[in-house]
């Protein structure tokens, strides 16, 4: 896939135009870009319900989490919930024995039954533990952001929307108990131009990540960083000079209401 002028801000398109809707096949591509993605014990355990605005039945609709995430569900013409099926881990034996089969774990004759004398019983004295948040969320996170990079390279505008009713959504959307909601993205084309409104304020590159032991930072490269900015994967610092006539703009043409800051 290609990925120059994907990893900034302009994955994080809020303003969509509401009248277009979007191909069945682009959605199908993002979820088949997620359901390939790494995932720790080869578990799957990302799921995902696509709500399709202008054909799915009202209840389906009402579940929608509008008090958060105001104008950009209203105008999304495709909703993707994203939720963790936590009660994949049960079947951690037979994935597990599908990674030794083709080779991907373990190494010798006795790679099989190794596993069953030492991996299988371990997951198996978990239990519950390991369907608490945590690894699993964290797998997860990575097939929504290749689901999102393949959105990008089709043209289309997305933004992941936390909610803090994710057990409400999870019970209107008729997901069993062993699942999770994480977070909801809106899917659609872009209203708004794909610089917008430049590249958002970040903590300093040095502050973040260290070399060889906390508190050491990792040494940042000027030409590495200036190659980026010629590739555009690193954007012109916001507020660009025009923004906010395109945001005054936007808020006339979608007859969007109020100051909202969603």
């Amino acid at each position: 896939m290609e990925l120059r002028r994907a990893i900034g801000d302009r994955r994080s398109i809020r303003f969509l135009l509401p009248h277009k809707p979007v191909e069945r096949e682009k959605i199908q591509r993002m979820l088949e870009a997620a359901r390939l993605a790494s995932h720790w014990g080869n578990m799957n355990s990302l799921r995902a319900v696509v709500i399709e605005r202008d054909v799915a039945p009202d209840d389906v609709i009402e579940a929608l989490p509008s008090p958060v995430g105001g104008y950009q569900i209203a105008l999304a013409p495709i909703v993707i919930v994203w939720y963790i099926e936590t009660a994949a881990t049960d079947q951690a034996a037979e994935r597990l024995r599908e990674l030794v089969a083709i080779g991907a774990v373990g190494y010798g004759d006795n790679k099989r039954q190794q596993l069953e004398d030492t991996l299988v019983p371990m997951f198996a004295a978990m239990g519950d533990a390991v369907k608490q948040p945590g690894l699993g969320e964290v797998d997860c996170g990575q097939g929504i952001a290749q689901a999102t990079l393949m959105a990008f390279e089709q043209g289309l505008g997305t933004c992941c929307l936390g909610t803090a009713n994710a057990e409400a959504i999870r019970i209107k959307l008729g997901l069993p108990q062993s699942c999770r909601v994480l977070v909801t993205q809106t899917v659609g084309y872009p209203a708004e131009s794909p610089e917008a409104g430049g590249q958002r304020p970040r903590r300093p590159f040095e502050e973040l990540f260290s070399l060889n032991g906390y508190g050491q930072p990792f040494p940042r490269d000027p030409e590495v960083v200036a190659e980026l900015e010629r590739d555009a994967m690193i954007q012109t610092q916001a507020p660009l000079p025009w923004r906010e006539e395109e945001l005054l703009y936007l808020r006339r043409a979608l007859e969007l209401e109020g100051e909202g800051l969603i």
